[in-house]
């Protein structure tokens, strides 16, 4: 008998190392894990720990959320993939990185002149409620924002056309495509390989929003800022389904109802940061910000203008999709949610 008792006792215990906490959450907290992929101290990761202590504060402590900055969990190409997976319960995903696979969300990234973060994520909040992205069918998203827009971090001063044609410059998603429209040659990586890509010469600059100049310490290197303000970086943080359906409905209503308030607060946050990012790289580095004149300006836009007609073609071709109305919409969002 007492063999027998011992095997079950050791079949029990490990059944129960196999059940996710959030499965025994009547006797103890429900842990949840939390996977990004920048460095803990850059605006997603920000974010992140904001919403992680909301909810925990929320559920009066019901929820306990287990973050992992850097990459250490999943990696940024990862991320939606993982999470689906189960390797993390919740993820923050960078919707450029695959372009393809978030047509919908990624309209957002076209030059349509989305003029700050707050703006941009509110407006990519209205478009995902909208139109429910097959790409998301998979998960649960939890909240939605964007980067400010994006401007040329460079090693060389940037100051026409002429002086960015052919140059090697980082750009991911939409940004890529504005290099492409503006003579630069973009070179596809994720954001924390770009330090060392700066460093050894493989590009000579990136477009990107203006916080990396002090979050990634780029204004060190990157003396030079040319004013563009085209494309955002839609972001999304998304969670896995079984986990989200093992919760209890008061835990799901609490990140329900911070979905569209993360969105802003993390917009906003953003805003600020950038332009304490610029006052520092400019005190510190006595960094240049290059405005366009505005003929050279003109002749900038007037490059960018086909690329929003480009990609409602291959929306309509490839995907099937009214490229036109999720265009429109876009800039009527932009126009209720500008400040």
């Amino acid at each position: 008998m007492k063999t027998l008792s011992g095997f079950f006792l050791k079949i029990f215990l490990a059944a129960c190392l196999l059940v996710p906490a959030t499965a025994i959450a009547g006797t103890s907290a429900i842990r949840l894990t939390y996977a990004n992929f920048p460095p803990a101290n850059t605006f997603p990761c920000v974010q992140m720990e904001r919403w992680k202590t909301e909810v925990e504060k929320r559920t009066g402590g019901k929820v306990r959320i287990d973050t992992f900055p850097g990459g250490t969990l999943l990696g940024a190409k990862a991320m939606l993939d993982g999470v689906i997976a189960g390797q993390a319960d919740i993820g923050c995903l960078c919707m450029a990185y695959q372009p393809g696979r978030f047509l919908v969300t990624n309209a957002t990234g076209l030059p349509l002149g989305i003029p700050d973060a707050r703006t941009g994520s509110l407006v990519l909040l209205d478009l995902f409620r909208k139109y429910q992205p097959k790409a998301f069918s998979k998960v649960k998203v939890l909240t939605l924002f964007t980067s400010a827009p994006t401007n040329i971090m460079s090693k060389v001063p940037i100051r026409s056309l002429q002086d960015l044609k052919g140059l090697d410059i980082r750009g991911s998603g939409g940004a890529a495509q504005v290099l492409s429209a503006l003579g630069a040659n973009p070179v596809g990586m994720p954001m924390p390989a770009v330090p060392e890509a700066l460093q050894k010469g493989v590009v000579k600059g990136l477009l990107s929003s203006l916080e990396v100049m002090k979050d990634f310490n780029f204004a060190e290197l990157c003396r030079f800022v040319t004013m563009t303000d085209t494309s955002i970086y839609p972001f999304a943080v998304v969670m896995n389904l079984d986990s989200w359906n093992r919760l209890p409905e008061d835990v799901q209503k609490v990140m329900d109802d911070l979905m569209a308030e993360q969105a802003e607060w993390t917009g906003r946050y953003m805003d600020r940061h950038v332009s304490e990012a610029m006052q520092w790289s400019k005190a510190k580095y006595k960094v240049e910000v290059i405005e366009l004149p505005a003929q050279e300006k003109a002749r900038w836009d007037k490059r960018l203008q086909p690329i929003a007609a480009e990609w409602i073609s291959r929306a309509r071709a490839g995907k099937g999709l009214d490229g036109e109305a999720i265009v429109a919409d876009i800039k009527a969002f932009i126009a209720k949610h500008a400040e």
